[in-house]
């Protein structure tokens, strides 16, 4: 059986992974798609599944070009969401989240960011997924509409210092999520998330980009294009 699985920090032929979390690739999905079941795509629906979006609210989805960011815009639609807006790191990004169904995208490099953002969602936004922290996530807790949530699962800047706490006092909610801890609280509910994120893969209702795919050799490449933030989905290191 093909399977794909987690192994963190690994660049090898052959690796030791975790027997109690391998996801079994059905056949005919490529590498690209069978190299997000094990990671990227239940960390994609955990964080959206961990902000209980309700049917017909708005997403504001931070780093939506990236492997995790690009997945989450498409599930957010899938599971029900109303408006999906996508923020981006450049303006060569813009069609590529447009493409894979954000309704608004946004250029991370435009001063005026938080206010077009409020164009799109003039009443606040209901759920933020960022992976980002520092200024991201000031900004991202002004946007909440009432009883809206961000939900953090990475900090991508560094900064973790000056969280907006009486920002939440507007019955707004700061959830954190991560892929291990939700696994290791509740194993039975989080197994679920690998099938659910095979299935819609499998029938062509999410789709996986991948930006390269590199030999092993060049390692050290693949490291340089995700360092330069440019990439459009995954970069990938195929055996």
């Amino acid at each position: 059986m093909r399977v794909a699985a987690l192994s963190e920090d690994a660049f090898a032929d052959h690796v030791v992974a975790d027997a109690a979390w391998p996801a079994a690739v059905p056949e005919g999905l490529d590498a690209g798609a069978a190299g997000m079941l094990p990671l990227g795509g239940p960390v994609a629906l955990g964080v959206l599944r961990a902000a209980r979006p309700a049917p017909g609210e708005t997403v504001l989805v931070h780093a939506a070009a990236g492997g995790i960011g690009h997945l989450a815009v498409q599930l957010a639609k899938l599971l029900g969401a109303g408006t999906v807006i996508a923020t981006v790191g450049s303006a060569a990004k813009l069609d590529f989240v447009r493409e894979h169904d954000a309704d608004v995208a946004v250029g991370h490099s435009a001063e005026d960011r938080p206010a077009r953002v409020r164009e799109a969602a003039p009443d606040g936004v209901d759920v933020v997924l960022d992976s980002a922290g520092g200024t991201v996530l000031r900004q991202s807790v002004d946007l909440l509409a009432p009883l809206g949530r961000v939900v953090l699962y990475g900090v991508a800047s560094s900064d973790v210092d000056g969280v907006p706490v009486t920002g939440l006092f507007a019955l707004t909610s700061l959830i954190g999520f991560s892929l291990p801890a939700w696994r290791a609280a509740d194993p039975e509910r989080a197994r679920p998330d690998i099938a659910e994120v095979t299935v819609h893969l499998a029938a062509g209702r999410l789709r996986a980009a991948v930006r390269a795919a590199l030999p092993l050799t060049e390692a050290a490449e693949a490291h340089r294009l995700l360092e330069a933030r440019s990439n459009l989905g995954r970069v990938l290191l195929p055996p």
